[in-house]
Order: C-alpha cells, then sequence, then structure tokens
C-alpha cells in the first residue's frame, strides 16, 4: 500500500510557519509522505502542487484570518481541476462562528491551536481511507 501524500501549504500573506512545519513532521513521522510548499502560496499554487505530486490530503494553515477568502477559491479550483475527492484540512486561527461555512464548502477538518498531534493523524487516516 502507498503511503498518504499530503500536501501543506501555508496560503496568503501569513509569514508564520512554524506550526505547519511541525505538522509536517508530525504527519511524516506518521508514515505519511509530505510536501511542503512554503509561504506565501496562492489556491492556484497549491492545486498545480496536489495535482502534480498526485495528493490524497491538502492541509492549510492559516493565521491571517484569510480563511473565508482563500478557501472557497482553493475548494472551487480542485473541483475544476477533478480533484474533489482530496481530503482539505485547515488548521490556525479559525473563529467558532466560521467553522460551520468551512465544513459546507467542503473543508473537511478544521484543527485550532492546541489540537494534539494524534487527533489530527487519527483524522486523516480514516478519512482518506474511508474515501478510498
Amino acid at each position: 500500500m502507498r503511503k498518504l501524500r499530503v500536501v501543506i501549504a501555508k496560503p496568503g500573506l501569513d509569514g508564520h510557519d512554524r506550526g505547519a512545519k511541525v505538522i509536517a513532521r508530525a504527519l511524516r513521522d506518521a508514515g505519511m509522505e509530505v510536501i511542503y510548499t512554503g509561504l506565501r502560496q496562492t489556491p492556484e499554487q497549491i492545486v498545480a502542487a496536489a495535482l502534480q505530486e498526485d495528493a490524497d490530503v491538502i492541509g492549510l494553515s492559516i493565521l491571517s484570518g484569510a480563511h473565508n477568502h482563500i478557501a472557497p477559491r482553493l475548494m472551487a479550483l480542485l473541483k475544476e481541476q477533478g480533484l474533489d475527492d482530496v481530503l482539505v484540512v485547515l488548521g490556525g486561527i479559525i473563529p467558532d462562528v466560521d467553522i460551520p461555512g468551512l465544513k459546507a464548502m467542503g473543508i473537511r477538518g478544521v484543527f485550532l491551536p492546541g489540537t494534539p498531534m494524534q487527533e489530527i493523524i487519527d483524522f486523516i487516516t480514516s478519512h482518506v481511507r474511508a474515501r478510498n
């Protein structure tokens, strides 16, 4: 069985990527293949990376408050590219009031600061296996 392939991305202008790197390492240590795209990625760049890398999962790290702008564009691009089966999860500073809207547009998991790494790993592995 091939390893799960996860693209971790920092969209928008947020320049703090410590959390994204911590998540990337935890997922790698859990046996996943992780591709970290770096800072200041556009939705177009993230979707292109997911397509090129044959990603099973896209993990977004957003601390800037731009999630309500970035997520809809990303989800629309995934659908346009036929990648709407890719599991999308988001972590960062997300107000509770925004979570239902993010989930309604197809973001499957929203993880706030302090979420245990194992919870994120378990969520990804159970949801990717469930769709395969």
